[in-house]
């Protein structure tokens, strides 16, 4: 199985330290953020790994190589200076990614997430890792019921932004701009999307407070993988 990180992204609300470096690139105690998933996703099996590119991308490139430094081959997918959005993004790197599913993480997250366990998971269109809200995104996204994915329920969790993903999902699909939840939630309707609830430790970096925030986790030694995920 191989895998994706998303990094295309601009960080605005980490301006003005994006203005000049990218927002994967930005140090977490000392090291960019987009390398303690690189790092997992090796120490998990996954060597061939795709990383998207648009704003500042080669910046990125440069910054990483070819993977030889992290034991991985890395690929890279250019989508010009404003990017794709997430699934165009996806669409766009079909060609690097073969055709069995393969996971996909945004390059904006620490976690401690095991990334083995996916690769052998089964899933139809999609299979989600959701986890608890943080403060900033207290309503949720998505329901969980049994190892099924809905997108309403009583009690909804936030998308982690791991997960993986059948090449069906995006058949037929145009190149161009293209959001990931409405292909998501169209999927849940026919029942075509899996998952799992995470407890462990996982953070979204989206300003410049949580990036802060994570490096007294990183002191810590928060970011040593576990073996299991439960089920809800």
């Amino acid at each position: 199985m191989k895998a994706m990180i998303l990094a295309a992204g601009r960080g605005e609300r980490l301006r003005p330290l994006t203005d000049k470096l990218p927002k994967p690139l930005l140090p977490v105690a000392g090291k960019p953020v987009i390398e303690y998933t690189i790092e997992s996703l090796v120490a998990a099996g996954f060597r061939e790994i795709v990383i998207n590119l648009a704003y500042l991308g080669h910046v990125i490139e440069s910054a990483l190589g070819d993977g030889t430094r992290f034991g991985a081959r890395l690929s890279y997918s250019n989508e010009g200076e404003t990017g794709l959005e997430t699934a165009g993004g996806i669409i766009h790197a079909l060609p690097l990614l073969g055709d069995a599913p393969f996971l996909v993480v945004n390059g904006d997250i620490l976690t401690d997430f095991p990334f083995a366990r996916l690769r052998a998971v089964e899933t139809g269109s999609a299979h989600l890792v959701l986890v608890a809200n943080p403060a900033h995104h207290s309503k949720g996204d998505f329901a969980i019921q049994g190892n099924k994915v809905e997108a309403l329920g009583e009690a909804l969790f936030t998308f982690s932004g791991i997960g993986v993903y059948s090449r069906g999902l995006f058949a037929g699909l145009p190149p161009g701009k293209i959001p990931l939840a409405p292909l998501l939630r169209d999927a849940m309707d026919r029942g075509l999307v899996s998952g799992e609830f995470y407890d462990g430790f996982w953070m979204d970096l989206g300003t410049a407070e949580r990036f802060r925030e994570a490096e007294q986790h990183v002191e810590r030694g928060r970011l040593v993988p576990r073996r299991s995920c439960p089920m809800l």
